[in-house]
């Protein structure tokens, strides 16, 4: 049924639907009390989000047999790197209007703006090789520098954690998730094959009855 369906258009739209309505909210004046802020935490929530979701790929596959996860993960990893950015360039805008010397004075003070920083500092190679040439020039050397997302993702869920301070449900609920994607990578392939067993056989084709 999938592969009958857009996929990719549809994940675009989707992917993309938080920034248009966090823009959409910003014209009309629905971001509350404090703008700035909503933008900054719902850009951050965001790229949050879709890192785990490009992690959660590989798991979908080998559960489900489905293809058409693969065919959306480099995307899905862009828009993480696109949130990020604006999570961050919104922080360095309202909080300081982007004059570097306040900003790194930031930085260097707060342990979870630090954090926060080397997250989407990390996402900057990734992004910038995520394209079929540079996989095919970096060769083996691109897988090892695309696994560095599993570092970047926990540094995420490390920077919400840090920050929210008082209530860290919500960062513990994300660091379980991110818990779950990472240990499964460290079963035994046959235990990471067990969706093996809840799909059904492939159909084979039915050869025609023989003539008389």
């Amino acid at each position: 049924m999938a592969q009958r369906l857009p996929v990719k258009p549809l994940v675009f739209l989707a992917a993309a639907a938080p920034a248009a309505i966090i823009t959409a909210d910003a014209f009309s004046g629905r971001l509350g009390a404090n703008p700035p802020d909503a933008i900054i935490d719902r850009s951050g929530l965001w790229c949050l989000r879709l890192l785990l979701a490009t992690l959660a790929v590989t798991p979908l596959r080998l559960l489900t047999g489905w293809r058409w996860p693969m065919r959306v993960r480099r995307m899905l990893g862009l828009f993480a790197f696109f949130y990020g950015v604006v999570h961050f360039a919104a922080w360095g805008l309202f909080e300081h209007g982007l004059r570097l010397g306040p900003l790194w004075a930031d930085l260097w003070d707060h342990l979870y703006l630090a954090v926060g920083f080397l997250a989407v500092a990390g996402m900057v190679p990734l992004a910038a090789t995520s394209f079929d040439a540079a996989m095919r020039r970096l060769g083996v050397w691109w897988v090892r520098l695309h696994r560095t997302v599993y570092l970047l993702a926990a540094l995420s869920v490390l920077h919400y954690y840090l920050l929210v301070k008082a209530d860290v449900r919500d960062p513990l609920i994300y660091a379980g998730l991110l818990a779950v994607l990472l240990g499964y990578r460290l079963l035994p392939r046959p235990w990471q094959r067990a969706g093996d067993l809840l799909r059904p056989a492939p159909r084979r084709p039915t050869r025609p009855a023989a003539g008389p």
